[in-house]
């Protein structure tokens, strides 16, 4: 299904209808073993925004819904149709394993995808759901012409009798491909007979399963496997199989046309509304998303706020508004990681969605920064305003509103940064050490620790200062604080100078005392953190996009010794082929 990891050494040829060519996205669909779920749905909501993504414009919303809610009925999950999926700390219990599975199921098979991958779909059900949930997707092969490849362990005899083809595997070597009817002949003729009362999938397992092998078994289950595969390459299923690749190889050389389109997808707009719908419904839920969060940074502000409380205009204020700046613009901001595991639970869900192509990268990087600035916007102006009037700060409109902000960008950029960091690291533990470390770099070289003019040339400034974000939102921070405000000198400031003046203005502060770049106004460093906002997303872009390039290159590599052919088009007639 290419979805293996590029370390994986992949060997031989898989050939869509006799011919080499990639599975376009919207033409194959892959449920994975682990059900990678939007937990704060419903089950109506997640499969009705994931028609709303899959299904094409020019059909009506109310036929997308039509669609969503009789599949969900068909895979008789009408009784927890409004029961919110669940399974994080952060949601009730939810739904149970195999109703999981089940929407699953839905979400990928409401397209109709011309080839249909299932890694285990009845496990968590039990045998009257397997067989209700495996006879409503063979009638959907049936009806819409697709093809559906599963992998099953230990089917009830009803649940195997829907299958048509057997493929029987041990160790990587192929005991069987055929007919699923005439797989109980073949093990007979092998010498395994199926004892009565036995059900065959049960019987096959057994015999070639040697993990468990007796050491005093009359016939060790490795002889037993050598015997099925010699037989199996000298039998007539064998060669009728082989015969029938071999003109499906032909029939796709003698055809130029491609036979695997491109499936029927939302408009980019259209995708990037209903993105940004689901992302805002999600975050709203999650508590741990931001809501958690809000009530850290409203008690750390408060906090900030007391410990700094009416800071005044003396000279010792100067170092504490320094200070409070600084831990606004450093360790709140640093902060955001604490999101980290909901960005790695999008990215798991991102993953799956793209894959089976229900959406566009770009679609997906807009939706989601545009569904999160509501709550920055909270986050940021409520604790933003309790620190900066308890603190005493410039208490006027345009002080404040630029004040919120630049705390208000100074948390996007962050929440892009550590987007960058999940799509790279999945790992809650590698990824928060990894985007605290890259923080912890940029607060260091941000030139309040060690002055600007301090720092050592190599790393520490060039480029480190100059591409560290704290950089620009400390002096934007320090010029809306210091310019416009003047302060007393020390006692001792002006002996032996008796024309000295007895009062600092804040310019002077940020030039001499912060060695900071006044040459440029606060709007300036404004600018550039909006731009480095855009950037670090453009770089999350990128990432994704290059994952999608790269990986399929990398897993190029290995000798080509068997070659899997997919007839495609074998169900164009409406035959049916699971």
């Amino acid at each position: 299904a290419g979805r293996l990891n590029s370390n994986t050494r992949q060997a031989g040829e898989i050939l869509i209808n006799g011919r080499k060519e990639t599975l376009a996205f919207g033409t194959s669909a892959y449920v994975t073993q682990d059900d990678a779920l939007m937990t704060t749905l419903t089950v109506r909501e997640a499969i009705t925004y994931s028609a709303m993504l899959q299904l094409p414009d020019a059909m009506p919303a109310s036929d997308k819904k039509r669609r969503a809610e009789t599949t969900i009925r068909e895979m008789g999950l009408q009784d927890c149709i409004d029961t919110r999926i669940g399974g994080s700390w952060s949601a009730a219990k939810g739904l149970s394993g195999g109703q999981k599975r089940r929407v699953s199921i839905c979400i990928e098979i409401l397209m109709r995808p011309k080839l249909l991958f299932l890694d285990e779909p009845t496990s968590g059900l039990d045998s009257a759901a397997s067989y209700h949930v495996m006879k409503r997707i063979a009638h959907w092969a049936r009806h819409e012409g697709m093809t559906v490849i599963a992998s099953i362990h230990q089917p009830a005899a009803e649940v195997f009798q829907l299958f048509h083809n057997l493929s029987l595997l041990c160790s990587g070597t192929t005991v069987y491909f055929g007919p699923a009817a005439l797989a109980q002949q073949f093990f007979a003729s092998s010498g395994f007979p199926c004892p009565p009362q036995r059900n065959p999938s049960d019987h096959y397992l057994r015999t070639v399963n040697k993990d468990f092998d007796e050491q005093d078994s009359t016939t060790a289950a490795e002889e037993s496997i050598e015997i099925l595969v010699k037989s199996y390459q000298s039998s007539e299923i064998s060669q009728q199989t082989e015969q029938q690749v071999a003109g499906i190889c032909q029939q796709g050389r003698a055809s130029r046309r491609r036979t695997v389109q491109k499936g029927s997808q939302a408009s980019f707009v259209t995708q990037c509304s209903v993105l940004t719908r689901r992302s805002f419904v999600n975050m709203y839920r999650d508590l741990g998303y931001y809501w958690l969060r809000f009530a850290i940074y409203l008690g750390l502000c408060f906090c900030v706020g007391t410990v700094f409380y009416d800071v005044g205009h003396d000279f010792g204020s100067i170092q504490a508004r320094g200070s409070m700046l600084l831990f606004v613009a450093a360790f709140l901001t640093f902060m955001t990681i604490g999101g980290f595991p909901s960005f790695v639970e999008d990215m798991k869900i991102f993953g799956r969605e793209r894959l089976n192509g229900h959406y566009e990268v770009g679609s997906f990087v807009l939706s989601h920064a545009v569904s999160s600035i509501p709550y920055l916007i909270i986050v940021s102006l409520i604790p933003g305003a309790v620190a900066y009037l308890l603190v005493g700060l410039q208490r006027t409109p345009q002080h404040f509103a630029f004040f919120a902000t630049l705390l208000f960008l100074c948390m996007l950029l962050v929440e892009s940064l550590m987007m960058i960091v999940a799509s790279i690291v999945p790992n809650y533990l590698m990824g928060i050490m990894t985007g605290a470390g890259i923080q912890g770099l940029m607060i260091l070289s941000a030139g309040f620790f060690r002055l600007p003019h301090d720092l050592p040339s190599w790393f520490w400034k060039y480029p480190m200062y100059h591409v560290a974000f704290h950089k620009y939102a400390n002096q934007g921070f320090y010029k809306n604080e210091f310019v416009g405000l003047e302060f007393p000198r020390t006692n001792n400031a002006g002996e032996g100078a008796g024309l000295v003046p007895t009062t600092i203005d804040g310019e002077e502060i940020l030039r001499y005392v912060w060695e900071m770049e006044t040459g440029y106004s606060k709007w300036v460093d404004l600018g550039v953190l909006t731009g480095m906002v855009v950037v670090y997303r453009a770089v999350f872009w990128g990432v994704l996009k290059f994952g999608e390039k790269i990986k399929p290159i990398l897993r190029g590599g290995g000798s080509a010794k068997r070659a899997t052919t997919v007839d495609v088009d074998a169900c164009s007639d409406g035959e049916n082929a699971v």
